[in-house]
């Protein structure tokens, strides 16, 4: 794809950029691959995007609205161990779909970034989505805060062993997929509550 300048804008250049942490990763996403991407000097794309850190923050908000959009049409109508399986799957096809956005969510941001990205709609639903689920077992703070991060450790952690290859063993990825989610269905039926007295 190459195009003038005319037409650009942040958004444009974001979903542009997205597709190319998509097709080669998203380290590899840098300013003067997405100008020459459009026909266009560096210069160019700067009174749209700051710099290579706000293009890939950028990146990450979009693959992170989409990925809470995908996840809550999903989950919607759903609860229990229903609701965390569409979860769970939902979340590992858009990483798999998207490697290089899904990639982009897993950077760390600065406070001043996190701050502004507080402001996000779709960081916002993604915690509302996750809480939401887990309070159907349930579970109440501390307990949600907990769980949510062993639901994104365990999810993650699959992802990422999936991309690299890391599953050698002949017993099929879905299954074993399968099986992790009836587990973590039982764990959060049981999960220890948090003992208030001694916490």
């Amino acid at each position: 794809m190459r195009m003038g300048r005319a037409g650009l804008s942040a958004a444009k250049l974001t979903e542009a950029a997205a597709e190319m942490a998509d097709d080669v990763g998203f380290e590899q996403v840098t300013v003067s691959a997405l100008a020459r991407r459009f026909g266009v000097k560096d210069a160019s794309l700067y009174s749209h995007v700051k710099n290579l850190r706000d293009l890939r923050v950028r990146i990450a908000l979009l693959g992170g609205e989409e990925m809470t959009d995908r996840i809550a049409t999903e989950v919607a109508g759903r609860a229990g161990k229903d609701a965390l399986v569409a979860f769970a799957n939902a979340y590992r096809r858009y990483a798999l779909d998207h490697p290089g956005r899904y990639a982009a969510t897993q950077m760390r941001f600065t406070p001043e970034e996190v701050a502004a990205a507080a402001d996000s709609a779709g960081m916002r639903r993604s915690i509302e989505l996750t809480y939401g689920m887990l309070r159907a077992y349930g579970l109440t703070e501390p307990d949600l805060t907990d769980a949510g991060r062993l639901l994104r450790a365990t999810f993650h952690g699959y992802v990422h062993l999936e991309f690299s290859g890391g599953f050698n063993h002949p017993r099929e990825i879905e299954e074993s997929w399968a099986r992790s989610l009836d587990a973590l269905h039982v764990l959060l039926e049981n999960w220890p509550r948090h003992d208030r007295k001694n916490g």
